[in-house]
Order: C-alpha cells, then sequence, then structure tokens
C-alpha cells in the first residue's frame, strides 16, 4: 500500500512538472511522437503491400499453378490434354497464347494484349463475364472470329456504348464482340492488367499471332494437393526434356510464400527505420531530463532533507521520464492512425494498420522512457542533500 502511495505521489509530481514546463515538454515528446508515428505508417504501408500483393497473387485464380516453356521446350494445345490425363490431381487446364497487337473501333484505336484462351478462362482463372456470353468449343472449332473485351474497355474503347454485338479490328481483321468479362482491378507487378485485353479462341489467336505454340498452360489443381501436382508435373517434364527446369512451374503457394518472406523483411525493416527515430526521441528525453535534474537540485535537496530516500528520488524521475515517452506514445499513435488513413485516401499506396505492431510501438517507447530516464533518475537520486541545499 506504502509503495502504491508513493507511485501515485510520483505520478502526480511527473504531471506537475510536465505542466509546468509545457513548451519544453512538447518539444521532448516530439522525437516519440514522430517515432511512434513513423513505425506505424511504415509498417502499416508494408502491410498494405502485401496484402495487395497477396489479393493479386489469389486473382490469378484458384489452386493455380502456370507452366511457362523454356527454349527449346515448347507447348501444344495437344500438351494440355496430355497433361490432364496423366496427373490426376489436376482439375482443368487451360492453354493460352498471347501477344499485342492494335484494337481499333470506329476512329479509337488502343494497342492492348490479345489472350487466345479457350472456354474454361472463367473457371480456372476465376474470371468471368459481366454480360454477354464467353466464348465456347464450337468458337475454337471454328475459328470463329468473336471476341470478350476487358472492363475497362466500355469507355477506352467504346465511349460508354454497350461493345455487345459491335465489330473491332484487331490486326486489321474484322472481330465480333460477345461479352465484356467483369472488373477484376489492376494486375500490378504479377499479370497484366485484365480490365484492358482481349479474349479470342485459342485457335482464332494462334492463327491471328502467327504460331502455332501456346505461350503457357494454366492448371487448376484440386484443393490442398498443389505440391504433389507441381511434384508430378516436374518429373513428367524432367523425362520428357531430360530436365525438370526446361518448364518453369510457378504455383500460387509457392509465391504466397515468397511474398511472405520478402514482405516480412520489408515491414521489419520498415518498423526498423521508425525504431531509430524513437532512439533519437529517447536520447532527447535523457538529454532534458538531465537538464531538469539541474534546475532542481535544491528541490531535490529540500525532498532529502525531509525524509525522501534515493529510491523515492529515482522513482519520481523515472515515472518522469516515462510519462514523457508514453505520453508521445500515446499521441504518436493518434498521428500514425491518421497518417496511414490519410496516406490510403490521397494516394494510391495502400495501408494496413497492423494492432500487435501498434502495441509494439507504443510498448518500445515506454521502454525507451525506462532506458533512457535510468541514468538522470540515478544522478538525481545520488545528490548529496546538503551540496544540494547550496545549490542557487
Amino acid at each position: 500500500m506504502v509503495s502504491q502511495l508513493k507511485l501515485v505521489e510520483a505520478v502526480r509530481v511527473a504531471l506537475q512538472a510536465l505542466v509546468s514546463n509545457k513548451l519544453r515538454s512538447i518539444l521532448t515528446m516530439l522525437g516519440v511522437i514522430i517515432g511512434v508515428g513513423a513505425v506505424i505508417i511504415l509498417v502499416s504501408m508494408g502491410n498494405g503491400a502485401t496484402t495487395e500483393v497477396t489479393a493479386e497473387v489469389e486473382g490469378l485464380g484458384s489452386n493455380l499453378i502456370v507452366l511457362t516453356p523454356r527454349p527449346p521446350a515448347r507447348f501444344t494445345s495437344a500438351d494440355a490434354e496430355l497433361l490432364g490425363e496423366r496427373v490426376p490431381t489436376i482439375v482443368s487446364i487451360m492453354p493460352s497464347v498471347s501477344g499485342s497487337a492494335t484494337v481499333r473501333w470506329g476512329a479509337e484505336n488502343l494497342d492492348l494484349r490479345i489472350e487466345g484462351v479457350d472456354a474454361s478462362y472463367p473457371s480456372v482463372r476465376s474470371h468471368g463475364v459481366s454480360w454477354g456470353r464467353f466464348l465456347t468449343e464450337t468458337d475454337l472449332q471454328r475459328y470463329s472470329r468473336v471476341a470478350v473485351v476487358g472492363w475497362d474497355m466500355v469507355e477506352k474503347l467504346f465511349s460508354g456504348v454497350d461493345p455487345v454485338g459491335q465489330v473491332i479490328k484487331i490486326a486489321g481483321q474484322p472481330f465480333t464482340v460477345i461479352g465484356v468479362m467483369g472488373e477484376k482491378g489492376s494486375g500490378g507487378i504479377f499479370q497484366s492488367n485484365d480490365d484492358e485485353k482481349v479474349l479470342v479462341p485459342l485457335t482464332t489467336g494462334q492463327r491471328l499471332l502467327g504460331t502455332r505454340w501456346v505461350s503457357a498452360l494454366y492448371v487448376k489443381a484440386e484443393t490442398g494437393s498443389e505440391p504433389l501436382a507441381v511434384a508430378h508435373l516436374r518429373r513428367i517434364f524432367e523425362v520428357q526434356y531430360g530436365d525438370e527446369e526446361a518448364v518453369s512451374i510457378l504455383s500460387q503457394e509457392q509465391i504466397l510464400e515468397v511474398l511472405g518472406q520478402v514482405t516480412g523483411i520489408l515491414t521489419a525493416m520498415l518498423g526498423g527505420i521508425g525504431g531509430i527515430s524513437l532512439i533519437v526521441g529517447g536520447i532527447g528525453i535523457m538529454n532534458i531530463m538531465l537538464v531538469s535534474v539541474t534546475e532542481r537540485t535544491r528541490e531535490i535537496g529540500i525532498r532529502k532533507a525531509i525524509g525522501a530516500k534515493r529510491r523515492d528520488i529515482m522513482l519520481q524521475f523515472l515515472v518522469e521520464s516515462v510519462a514523457i515517452s508514453v505520453l508521445g506514445g500515446l499521441i504518436g499513435m493518434a498521428l500514425g492512425y491518421f497518417g496511414s488513413q490519410a496516406i490510403s485516401r490521397l494516394t494510391a499506396v495502400p495501408t494496413v494498420i497492423s494492432a500487435p505492431w501498434v502495441g509494439i510501438a507504443i510498448g518500445f517507447s515506454a521502454l525507451i522512457g525506462i532506458f533512457f530516464g535510468l541514468y538522470p533518475a540515478h544522478k538525481a537520486s545520488r545528490l548529496d542533500p546538503i551540496e544540494a541545499l547550496r545549490h542557487d
């Protein structure tokens, strides 16, 4: 009970000292405020980047494995059928051929990515049409000149006119638009923008781009069987080409694992940068506390003369140091929260505030107050009361 009363008294005296020197207290807190705010803002940016990139990868499709041949290896449509028969954990497999071409409608011209796919695209890539219809097996068999356009094409190419039924020219050849894909958003760094591409039947795309090969195979594996499917595919290509690296095999699980490691390191680095600001703020606290000890030497002498012990004096100054750092941390937390929200709303940088990191920042600021307040508090407790009373 006595110790609790002493602590309450120390907190009261510490707050009184802070209020009596408002400007100095605020300037002392500034380093901690900036440090905590920086930690929260930088980590929220790192978490936002992690969330966005993860969403991009997952947006490629569900349980997806992408196979890309490396020269001299090549893929044909027949390879897709064969792999689908040989690997039991494959649900579906889609061959794809892609390239760039000029797309024209009326007076509008755009250089776009053209992708030749089959009817399994909506299932494999988890991306369906918003209106109209998608490509069918009949379209592939007949080499039909039909196209499904991305969401952004409605405004960019057709100026708000319903594109379904319109005739566009791709590389000078007429194609009838039969559907519009649903909005998917920017593909970022792992995929081209699906909202700004044109899908045509695989057979038509091969003829249009002048090739009989396919650029990649998109494999949809059974849930939870991606590692087994990858191992099976590697073995097949090792036997076929004598080298398991002849074909690049990349699964969502592998991508997400690597991304988790990279973004984890990035987030920790950003947090460390903010932590440096906190340490600088701690040095400022120690400096001001040493000044405060010098200014209050006579007060310390009086307190000792009327019975205060060394630990009482030490507790008083230590609590004052912690009060500065914790109050600064709480203000910094508010700054970090509103700063993160402002960055997210005013720029294209996404932010996700992490509660554990907020707790770490506040806890670290309190530790900073204790660590950098120990020496000034110890120095104050060591003052000789007689010499302190003589101090002017």
